[in-house]
């Protein structure tokens, strides 16, 4: 797993080629602000060898964050992080391994017959009770998850991840209302806090599409200080001194910035709901960004508003919106997918400049 001295040392190799604030502190070191996502792409063996090479070639150019799922890309994406780690030039303990789970995984490829295929893979096995079962292709059920975790663990080919997200747990929300949610979400925590005490997580989180972002009042809202309460008593069910539950993952760009602008979470003491940067700066959760490029949309010149790009530091479109993500408060990275190798180099220069300041990054939205 990555350790405080294995990335401090990564560190140390590749500092003085960024920027002053381009590593940032994460679980018991630092990671790299840009982080690489394995999202995107067909699963076939021409895009798995365009992933192997960008992501080793990341590796080895002071990228330290690796961003995956159990579904990605019917499994492939977890198994070319793998190979990456095998052939990069780095120790394993230099380097932060982030995995999900709630989307049933193909295994390989997509499936002639989904539906038989979850039936003959998740249910009749018994993995997945069909009560748990979302939108045909979504369970976040202890079982389920412990199922996964090893199953993540195998491909990846690592004894430990050093994060493990609860994916998309507002997918449960289109079958059953937010308090069951919520109490699932207690029992998966309890699940990994059991998982982390034996040595297979370093932390949890909670990897999001909606759920943070959108207001009390819509269909995919969960509150983060409800979330946050439910991963406390599982820890305390579980008997250990504090809850590991130090991340979140959500969509934030400067077309996408609802995480920042929109004030949907209770906390103690605040004089009113917070944003959701601002509740996981306020309780000390590292909050990665995905989707920071837009899904490339921000990659073309005038994608970003003429205002804001001119504040912004980079010499492509690509290096200011991810520099727009990184500016913001509880941001620990942003990621960015890495099937190319030309846009990998790209997008890893983009930490060789400096993020806005606060006072910067505030005035955008004045």
């Amino acid at each position: 797993m990555a350790t405080s001295s294995g990335t401090w040392g990564y560190r140390d190799r590749f500092g003085d080629s960024f920027g002053r604030t381009y590593f940032r502190r994460f679980g018991p070191g630092v990671v790299s602000s840009v982080g690489v996502g394995t999202y995107l792409g067909d699963p076939t063996d021409g895009v798995d060898d365009r992933y192997r090479e960008a992501m080793t070639a990341a590796l080895d150019s002071g990228v330290n964050l690796v961003d995956t799922a159990s579904n990605y890309r019917c499994g492939r994406s977890e198994r070319v992080v793998c190979e990456a780690l095998r052939r990069a030039e780095v120790d394993r303990d230099a380097v932060v391994v982030a995995s999900k789970a709630g989307f049933l995984p193909f295994d390989g490829d997509r499936p002639d017959d989904p539906a038989r295929y979850v039936r003959e893979e998740f249910l009749d096995p018994g993995l997945v009770d069909p009560a748990d079962l979302a939108r045909g292709s979504h369970c976040i059920a202890p079982r389920f998850l412990d199922a996964m975790l090893d199953r993540s663990l195998r491909a990846v080919g690592v004894e430990t991840l050093d994060c493990y997200y609860v994916h998309n747990p507002e997918t449960q929300l289109a079958t059953r209302d937010r308090a069951s949610v919520y109490d699932q979400l207690e029992a998966a925590f309890e699940t990994l806090e059991r998982r982390r005490a034996a040595g297979d997580l370093g932390v949890y989180g909670v990897a999001t599409w909606e759920a943070f972002r959108v207001p009390p009042d819509h269909d995919a809202h969960l509150d983060l200080a409800a979330v946050l309460d439910r991963a406390r008593t599982a820890a305390d069910a579980v008997g250990v001194d504090d809850h590991g539950l130090r991340a979140v993952q959500l969509p934030f760009n400067v077309r996408m910035a609802d995480a920042f602008t929109v004030a949907a979470h209770d906390a103690d003491g605040a004089d009113g709901p917070l944003t959701a940067l601002e509740f996981c700066h306020r309780e000390g959760i590292s909050v990665f960004a995905s989707a920071s490029l837009g899904q490339g949309d921000l990659t073309e010149p005038g994608a970003i508003p003429a205002d804001v790009d001119a504040r912004l530091e980079g010499d492509t479109p690509a290096q200011r919106a991810l520099n727009f993500a990184r500016s913001a408060p509880a941001v620990t990275a942003a990621l960015v997918g890495c099937s190319r190798v030309e846009h990998l180099r790209e997008n890893v220069a983009a930490g060789t400049f400096d993020p806005l300041g606060a006072s910067a990054f505030d005035a955008v939205f004045e």
